[in-house]
């Protein structure tokens, strides 16, 4: 585990110049998802576990898209109770929920006045756990129409996944407003950038 994920993932996988040999698992796997869940579970009073579906797409930076309209809380899609407990959900969407989410590492460190290591731990053990015994509710279910994003190839970006018998699997046919979809291209020309600003140094 390490940052940036979008530059140590290809360079581990290929045997890069400062690393080890290449790892033999088809995947290099990075996680997103536990601040974004934890941050509206607590907007919506409700303990985290039944918080789900709640992908990020993008890079690990403040671009990240933390994605809450196919979100279920209980169940039930949580854009009612957002709606009931924020009012207007795109601007608290904009203001506060997806730069916090973004920032929660820095703002964790400026109050605990040290690393947030821990909170990468717990993440790191919610991953493996999911990753070895799946999701404790079951798969998403599939949604109403079929969407496609852009990615370039061999870019490492952050998707929903699911696990199914050991193996991370793209969730596909999300549906995908403009709004999310403006936020996931910026997000996705960020890693490019980035991508290509190391590789211009001879690091990949």
């Amino acid at each position: 585990m390490g940052n940036p994920a979008n530059t140590n993932a290809p360079d581990r996988l290929g045997g890069g110049r400062r690393r080890a040999p290449p790892t033999d698992s088809p995947h290099s796997r990075g996680w997103t998802r536990n601040r974004a869940r934890a941050q509206l579970a607590q907007t919506l009073g409700a303990p985290v576990h039944t918080v789900r579906r709640v992908p990020i797409w993008g890079n690990h930076s403040a671009t990240q898209f933390p994605d809450v309209s196919h979100a279920t809380v209980g169940g039930k899609p949580v854009q009612d109770a957002l709606e009931r407990i924020v009012g207007d959900v795109p601007a608290w969407l904009d203001r506060t929920f997806i730069p916090r989410v973004a920032k929660r590492g820095a703002e964790i460190i400026e109050v605990r006045g040290s690393s947030s290591v821990a909170s990468a731990a717990s993440a790191t053990i919610d991953h493996v756990r999911d990753w070895v015994a799946g999701p404790r509710t079951g798969p998403p279910p599939p949604s109403s129409r079929a969407e496609s994003t852009a990615f370039p190839e061999g870019l490492v970006s952050s998707f929903p996944v699911q696990s199914v018998d050991g193996e991370w699997r793209i969730v596909e046919g999300l549906e995908i407003d403009d709004w999310a979809r403006t936020r996931i291209d910026a997000s996705v020309a960020e890693l490019v950038e980035e991508r290509e600003a190391v590789r211009a140094l001879g690091l990949l």
